[in-house]
């Protein structure tokens, strides 16, 4: 490390310790040439994740946009925003244990439909028809239909003749 007064590189860490919770270690250093004592910080360099877009353009990833879609889709829905919330740390600790610091939105938004499926498939259906961009009603009741025959099944119903 330089030192910011005279430039030398030859100093010694007088105190360590962890700062920011523990995302950051502060060094309190000496110059050996100048005697000054300054401070530096360390950290561990984070790139950023950069999500693909359908067109192949590169956007940061925005934990807002995802949250803003699941809402959209929950509207006037009993689910507590407390629940969208979860589901957005969720996706974002997924998406930080990939290796690639590059996802398609394809994969963030299959992952969304996962959660919805689950949370309330109302606002599943609403995601997955905006999302999926049906061309028609039977690619919309093919995305459907699994969804059927479960609560069918549930129900004691056969759905297969319709």
């Amino acid at each position: 490390m330089r030192c910011p007064f005279c430039k030398s590189d030859n100093d010694k860490v007088v105190d360590s310790r962890a700062s920011e919770g523990g995302a950051v270690i502060r060094r309190r250093r000496e110059c050996l040439e100048c005697q000054r004592r300054y401070t530096t910080y360390e950290r561990v360099e984070e790139i950023p994740l950069r999500v693909v877009k359908k067109d192949g353009t590169r956007q940061p990833f925005e934990r807002r946009k995802v949250l803003e879609g699941l809402m959209k889709a929950c509207e006037k829905r009993p689910v507590a925003t407390e629940a969208l919330e979860r589901i957005v740390e969720d996706i974002e600790r997924r998406l930080a244990d990939i290796a690639d610091r590059e996802v398609s939105s394809r994969q963030i938004g299959e992952m969304v439909m996962q959660h919805l499926r689950e949370l309330d498939q109302v606002a599943y259906v609403r995601f997955a028809s905006v999302y999926r961009a049906f061309k028609d009603i039977n690619q919309f009741l093919e995305e459907l239909r699994p969804m059927l025959e479960r609560r069918a099944k549930s129900d004691g119903k056969d759905t297969k003749g319709t």
